[in-house]
């Protein structure tokens, strides 16, 4: 059996962004992901320029030979009613696919890797996790998303009593005629709000790729949901009517609403795992990143795994994202204090959907970078 300081359960941008941040540690470490790479990942794919700075991406590097759609607008609006349109004046954000930008994350690191290997066993002994029969460590990080087998060790992990949001996406490359006749604009994100604010809608361009989901937290009405938004995006031409109709599902925790503790004995969450994308959005990747990076600097410097020195991790995530049920966090996608008609008032307004919807709850432009040590 091989062992390791730490061992990585889940090889997307949280777990990768860990293990390059641990190079030069002396931390021996190892990462495992169930599936090969690259792989797809269900999400809208976009991330903001906190993030490219947080990882110090060379924009001109990374986008040679991989899509990176610079945003400088968003059509925001209510479903039922017409979308406002924000020009920003620069680019806010990028458009990626994350069969790229997580395999691109991934090669950046040199840590040793077991891909396409899925966790089937986990025991303790002798104050070492054993993975698989193959490999030991004192401490496991769970970065496998929502349905992490680490998270499983931790709390009452994940089930049934955790209110979930569930996705829907399809991304796929059209044609030349289809790219032709699409109405959606590769620098303008469309955002469509539920009527009755319990999740959003989206369509977005990336050159000759599409993508197209919704999210809410009832999933029993997810499908007649995301179905009627397709047929009027087909409708007004943003969508082809032969639209592939093989979505993929995806489910996250909201950091207001999730009661996941980040640490135990040997163990430690960031990412989707943690249940850390943002209450007002449900973007993950940003949270996932600077998870990431709170968590190197309190492994590189704890003297020991006990919970009692990994809770400086909690502690540092409460510091940058807030309490979880604090005033802070403003309720599921959409605030509480937005109630009807006064949202569709406002998602008619220009400065609100600029200001409010975009520039705060999906870019967070008021919060600095984490800069990578």
């Amino acid at each position: 059996m091989e062992t390791f300081d730490l061992i990585i359960v889940g090889a997307g941008p949280a777990g990768s962004t860990l293990a390059k941040a641990l190079e030069g540690s002396g931390k021996r470490v190892l990462l495992i992901d169930k599936q090969d790479f690259p792989r797809d990942k269900t999400c809208a794919g976009w991330v903001t320029p906190a993030v490219m700075e947080s990882l110090n991406i060379d924009l001109a590097e990374y986008g040679n030979g991989r899509t990176l759609q610079p945003i400088r607008r968003f059509r925001i609006g209510m479903m039922g009613q017409p979308a406002v349109e924000n020009d920003h004046g620069s680019v806010v954000s990028y458009g990626i696919r994350r069969c790229e930008f997580d395999h691109y994350l991934l090669n950046l690191t040199d840590m040793p890797k077991q891909l396409g290997v899925p966790v089937k066993r986990i025991v303790r002994k002798d104050g070492n996790w054993q993975i698989n029969d193959a490999w030991s460590a004192p401490l496991l990080v769970g970065a496998g998303g929502h349905f992490c087998p680490v998270a499983r060790l931790i709390g009452d992990g994940p089930g049934s009593h955790e209110t979930a949001v569930v996705a829907k996406e399809v991304e796929f490359e059209m044609t030349d005629q289809q790219a032709s006749n699409c109405e959606a604009q590769g620098d303008t994100p469309e955002l469509w709000f539920c009527r009755d604010l319990k999740g959003y809608a989206w369509v977005f361009r990336k050159g000759n790729y599409l993508n197209v989901g919704l999210g809410r937290e009832d999933n029993h009405k997810l499908t007649a949901h995301l179905q009627d938004f397709v047929d009027t995006m087909k409708a007004t031409g943003r969508l082809p009517a032969d639209l592939p109709a093989r979505f993929k599902g995806h489910a996250y925790l909201l950091y207001d609403h999730a009661e996941r503790p980040l640490v135990d004995d040997g163990l430690l969450l960031i990412g989707d795992a943690a249940g850390l994308a943002y209450t007002q959005s449900g973007e993950g990747i940003r949270p996932a990143i600077e998870s990431a990076l709170l968590a190197a600097e309190v492994i590189r410097q704890a003297p020991d795994f006990s919970a009692q020195y990994l809770q400086e991790y909690g502690d540092a995530v409460t510091l940058r994202f807030g309490h979880r049920g604090s005033d802070t966090q403003e309720g599921v996608q959409v605030p509480s204090w937005i109630k009807m008609p006064l949202a569709s008032t406002l998602m008619r307004s220009h400065w609100f959907t600029r200001k409010v919807v975009t520039e705060k709850w999906f870019l967070h432009q008021d919060v600095l970078p984490l800069a990578a040590n």
